[in-house]
């Protein structure tokens, strides 16, 4: 099937033909929708922390943040593209539409022209508005001027494309989101600073990881030089920022609808980059030790960061309280005691974990492999809030092909909607995916776990994409919050929706939430 030429490519891009062999198999296979049986709830699945109880756990997040266990781990490399989509329309069109024609096709329900109107008429309103209109000034325009006369395709180019502030094409992280009396943050800044009260250690230091795209690793890195001693000063800190790409080796393969490989104009194979799924990897290679992963645009203004930050340290409090647990009866079962805790291992996984011990035998060394099979793995407690129609994903039981139960957070691509019992299940669930998780990745004797030994290589998305003007179909790879940590050890903690802020359009930054106190 493949030339020697395109051997030689693959070699070049770090892709094992193998992999490439296994890709077209699950293209010919078809993805495997994850088999739901029920969403998890408030006490079957969901743990809702008691007022009381969360005391002790800041106490144990303030303990690990001392002794500098936290990391902070952002994908951050998604182009704001989908941000601007009203906008890229009304910017696109051509001859450009009038204020009257927009007024028009708004009354008449098309909703990315009443977006757009609402964009122009709060344009004062966004953290961005100084720096737009003051690169339309060095080229003698005026930006209010401009709006108000309906001249809506040059004060768009200055918002969008390199001629003026490049918004259309930068990542989501290096755009400014709020305001404040003293300038504007970016995204990236507000990781920044949310981190120091989570992450910061008994010297002051705050470790942060940022994925980014090497055509802005440049922009990141000035950005960083300058925000971070800004910062530090401010607040008392010492950044350790660090960034890694996606690497070209996670990219897969291209096909048609007949599942044959796609090339390009010059008969070179068509490789795609495969979702966050492919930083599994960066994460392995942090090498860490409790990492806290959140999306780069769920951050608010500081008069607002109060409950993200109470809640950040509750789940971080959780997750070391369950996991020094679970190392206690690590350490036990790997020693020549094991059999005075089998029956309290065991009743800790089947409370905590909510599952019984799979047990291949039944002798007592069969016992206690399988809790060392149980209890010896990654671990994560992921922050749940109540659903209230967003997009995403959510929290459920999923059976799995041994048809034991475990806790999963499943995107809506992965159910069968041919199936009315998993169409049920799924417009059943009563929370919600936000991204707010923490991870602790080493093992009981301290030593990294090998993260890709966790997942579930089968738990793949299959996309139909468009590719001057053709459709290819592309294979994700398992989601990094879904079948990347298919086999962790996983916790579903109820948290205020007041924590998720997520800003998908641009028109999302006018909501109260990101406008200042």
């Amino acid at each position: 099937m493949f030339s020697e030429e395109d051997r030689r490519f693959m070699t070049s891009l770090g892709i094992d033909e193998r992999r490439v062999l296994e890709q077209l198999t699950m293209f010919e296979k078809g993805a495997r929708f994850a088999r739901l049986d029920r969403p998890c709830t408030l006490g079957d699945g969901i743990l809702q922390v008691p007022a009381e109880r969360r005391p002790h756990y800041e106490v144990l997040h303030a303990e690990a943040a001392s002794a500098g266990r936290f990391s902070w781990f952002v994908p951050a490399s998604g182009a704001a593209t989908r941000m601007f989509q009203a906008l890229f329309k009304v910017f696109k069109e051509s001859p450009p539409p009038s204020r009257d024609a927009m007024e028009r096709r708004a009354r008449q329900g098309d909703r990315d022209a009443a977006a757009f109107l609402e964009f122009v008429e709060n344009a004062h309103r966004f953290a961005f508005y100084n720096d737009w209109k003051n690169a339309m000034a060095r080229c003698g325009l005026d930006l209010e001027s401009e709006l108000a006369a309906g001249r809506y395709a040059t004060a768009l180019e200055f918002l969008l494309t390199e001629r003026g502030l490049h918004y259309g094409y930068l990542p989501k992280a290096l755009l400014k989101f709020h305001a404040y009396p003293d300038g504007a943050r970016t995204a990236f800044e507000e990781h920044l600073v949310e981190a120091i009260s989570i992450v910061k250690d008994g010297h002051g230091v705050c470790r942060q990881h940022f994925t980014v795209s090497p055509e802005h690793e440049a922009l990141f890195r000035e950005l960083a030089r300058v925000a971070a001693a800004s910062y530090g000063r401010k607040y008392g800190a010492v950044f350790e920022i660090t960034f890694s790409h996606q690497s070209p080796g996670t990219q897969t393969l291209a096909v048609d609808r007949d599942n044959r490989p796609v090339r390009d104009a010059g008969g070179r194979l068509v490789f795609r980059p495969c979702g966050h799924g492919a930083l599994l990897g960066n994460l392995n290679d942090l090498q860490a030790d409790v990492v806290f992963i959140k999306n780069i645009d769920n951050v608010v203004p500081d008069h607002l960061k109060g409950a993200t930050i109470a809640w950040k340290k509750v789940l971080a409090g959780v997750l070391l309280d369950i996991q020094q647990r679970a190392h206690g009866f690590v350490r036990a079962l790997k020693s020549d005691r094991y059999a005075a805790v089998l029956e309290d291992a065991a009743a800790f996984v089947k409370e905590t974990f909510l599952c019984e011990v799979p047990v291949g035998g039944t002798s007592r060394e069969a016992l206690r492999d399988g809790l060392l099979d149980r209890l010896d793995r990654p671990l994560r407690v992921c922050g749940m809030v109540k659903n209230v129609g967003a997009p995403g994903g959510g929290p459920f039981w999923v059976q799995g092909d041994d048809r034991r139960l475990s806790r999963q957070i499943v995107e809506k691509a992965q159910v069968d909607w041919s199936d009315e019992s998993q169409r049920a299940a799924w417009e059943k669930a009563s929370h919600f995916n936000p991204v707010d998780l923490v991870c602790a990745v080493r093992d009981a004797a301290g030593r990294p776990y090998d993260l890709m030994r966790y997942r579930d290589p089968q738990a793949v998305l299959i996309t139909v994409k468009s590719m001057e003007g053709r459709e290819v179909k592309a294979l994700e790879l398992p989601g990094l919050w879904n079948g990347s940590m298919a086999y962790w050890n996983t916790i579903f903690v109820e948290v205020p929706l007041e924590t998720f802020n997520p800003v998908k359009t641009v028109n999302d930054l006018l909501r109260p939430e990101h406008q200042p106190g």
